[in-house]
């Protein structure tokens, strides 16, 4: 059994809906690449700070992804985690100064990538729909589109990061 099954099953009978939502954005029909699969889901249980669950996901993935997906899921959730608050702050706060100040914040690893700058960017995508930052989702959607993938990728990345959510909350129930 793997370590998703393994903890899939503890969840309760309340969260039966996400059991079968987590097995079928981990191994159902999917525009996803087996590598933007696993990216998407460890990068967003990352984000959401589920360790019992990136410890699964990141179990199961060992074999099938390639090796450039963990360090992607980590950097992608990382900068998010900055990111999102940081711009997600200026719309909120919707004054134009703030949009005029230099943001000063390193962001190396944008350009330096393990997987491939669309794949990494679907993930960064994902972690900031989590994190509700409505001008990163729109950015980073932009630059997905722009390089390559489709707006059926897009949707089934937010569906995977949506369903790693539901489960990181049954998680936390256990």
């Amino acid at each position: 059994m793997s370590a998703i099954d393994s903890l899939r099953d503890s969840f309760p009978d309340a969260a039966k809906d996400t059991r079968l939502n987590l097995d079928g954005v981990l191994r159902g029909s999917s525009t996803l690449t087996t590598d933007q699969r696993w990216l998407v889901a460890i990068a967003s249980a990352y984000a959401l700070g589920c360790r019992p669950l990136v410890d699964a996901l990141v179990a199961d993935a060992r074999g099938v992804a390639s090796d450039g997906v963990f360090e992607d899921a980590k950097a992608a959730a990382s900068l998010m985690a900055m990111n999102n608050v940081f711009y997600r702050f200026r719309h909120l706060v919707g004054k134009e100064v703030y949009g005029t100040k230099r943001a000063g914040l390193r962001m190396n690893r944008l350009g330096q990538v393990a997987t491939n700058k669309p794949d990494f960017e679907l993930a960064c995508l994902a972690v900031s729909a989590i994190n509700a930052c409505e001008s990163c989702v729109r950015s980073h959607e932009k630059v997905v589109l722009d390089g390559g993938l489709s707006e059926d990728q897009v949707h089934d990345a937010i569906r995977t990061a949506s369903v790693i959510a539901a489960a990181a909350t049954t998680v936390g129930m256990l």
